[in-house]
């Protein structure tokens, strides 16, 4: 039996949290592999909260979310943690482990998707002595690592230089394009501007 198509529905989504004033209301869309939707909006405007909605970690206060043919979600959030004396290359390889792969074929992808994101001369460095840009990348490629059908990502460029960030850019819709749904929040112009399609939160969600 072929399995279900991958997709993630909103029906009407709104959201606002005890004592607080709306966030978004009436948000409805659908998300497809093959395209990086980017959520937009100023600080405040529930970027965040819309993509802890989408990952099923909060429950809207208003509408429905249907996710078919998910049943893995990545998550790579602005700030990276990791832990400070294990190798870069042991945070790649740990999800791949975690599903049962052997040390040796973990590493080996985990180096595939390294190089990705130009990770490969870090591999052996503890987390504790990358920099910021290279724990974030890090972080991106642990998530790919792990093949998520959704593909949740938290202002993926804020630590890195212009060059670095348009790669990671271009990773990420390669990684849609071979059949993740990618959602990305971001400040970032240019991250906006290589987004299949844009939630901007400012305009109350207005799909572009």
């Amino acid at each position: 039996m072929a399995e279900p198509a991958k997709l993630v529905r909103a029906i009407g989504l709104g959201h606002r949290f005890p004592g607080t004033a709306e966030l978004f209301s009436g948000l409805t869309f659908e998300l497809h592999p093959g395209q990086v939707t980017g959520l937009c909006g100023p600080s405040g405007s529930g970027k965040s909260t819309l993509l802890s909605i989408l990952a099923g970690w909060v429950a809207p206060a208003e509408g429905t979310l249907e996710r078919t043919g998910v049943s893995r979600t990545g998550w790579v959030f602005q700030n990276p943690y990791g832990v400070p004396r294990r190798s870069a290359l042991d945070h790649v390889s740990l999800p791949l482990l975690a599903q049962g792969w052997t040390r040796g074929q973990a590493e080996r992808r985990a180096l595939e998707v390294m190089a990705d994101f130009g990770l490969t001369a870090v591999a052996d460095r503890q987390f504790r002595r990358l920099s910021g840009g290279e724990a974030q990348r890090l972080m991106l490629a642990r998530s790919v690592c792990s093949a998520p059908d959704l593909l949740l990502v938290d202002e993926p460029t804020a630590q890195l230089d212009l060059r670095t960030a348009r790669t990671v850019n271009r990773t990420l819709g390669a990684i849609a394009q071979d059949g993740t749904i990618v959602v990305i929040a971001t400040h970032d112009p240019d991250t906006r501007a290589v987004c299949t399609r844009v939630i901007d939160l400012a305009e109350r969600g207005r799909d572009h």
